[in-house]
């Protein structure tokens, strides 16, 4: 049997071949692309998420502290009034007192001494203005006269 071999039907063939790859190398190229962009996507939208989540717990954890302070303000003019109680009683107040400072330290809430200090708006919260009582009164402008909370 003869066989007969046409040379521009395998050259065809061959071209349509090459053309085939280099179409295929590219999709493969740009689903690579692709991919990664994703990948990268992906880790942007984790790391969002553990920031957002940390942001979060952070707020959740200074309104929790706040409303403790005001319970701590409110137990320290309590404390003042101890006087005519028993010694005992007074002593329970204390040391819950005492806890309730040490988790304030814990939790990193450290009490800023203000008294006598100048008004710095970044640490302290001006709720009154005070004038001089007496003409011949003098003191530092600016200054801070009293301390109402902690918080």
């Amino acid at each position: 049997m003869e066989t007969f071999r046409n040379d521009d039907s395998e050259e065809a063939v061959s071209e349509n071949s090459s053309d085939e790859t280099l179409r295929l190398r590219a999709e493969c190229e740009r689903f690579q692309n692709l991919y990664l962009r994703t990948l990268a996507d992906l880790d942007n939208f984790r790391k969002r998420v553990q920031q957002e989540q940390a942001r979060a717990t952070q707020a959740g954890k200074r309104d929790i502290l706040l409303k403790i302070l005001e319970v701590l303000d409110n137990f320290d003019r309590a404390l003042e009034e101890t006087t005519g109680l028993p010694d005992s009683l007074t002593e329970g107040f204390e040391a819950i007192h005492r806890q309730l400072l040490s988790l304030l330290q814990t939790e990193g809430v450290t009490a800023i001494e203000s008294l006598g200090q100048v008004f710095d708006p970044a640490c302290h919260e001006a709720v009154a203005t005070a004038g001089n009582p007496q003409p011949g009164f003098r003191h530092h402008r600016g200054g801070i006269l009293s301390g109402l909370s902690m918080a």
